[in-house]
């Protein structure tokens, strides 16, 4: 990937690593992914992505706390449409509560 690259999507998710790491694989289509902690990559014939999580404090309200993570996907090789579709897909699979 290249480096000072603007990521596709940046947020905060409340979730926690494990639960972002057992969503993943259906967010992404199924590829085979390499986990590196806090980046978390695919790449094959020029095209792919990265994803960086990034633990951040917990959201705490009242008895409540909630794990958060920052969240960004840097994309390499994909027009708007396939950037579209993947980001489309990624959201699909992490959408709680009915959206």
């Amino acid at each position: 990937m290249i480096e000072g690259q603007v990521p596709a999507l940046c947020q905060e998710m409340s979730i926690s690593r494990a639960a972002f790491l057992r969503c993943l694989p259906a967010a992404v289509d199924g590829v085979a992914f390499s986990d590196a902690g806090t980046d978390i990559s695919y790449c094959e014939g020029g095209k792919g992505w990265r994803i960086a999580v990034t633990p951040l404090s917990d959201l705490v309200l009242g008895a409540i706390r909630l794990p958060r993570q920052r969240v960004e996907i840097f994309l390499t090789g994909y027009d708007a449409t396939a950037t579209r579709r993947f980001l489309d897909r990624f959201e699909l699979y992490f959408r709680r509560g009915g959206g």
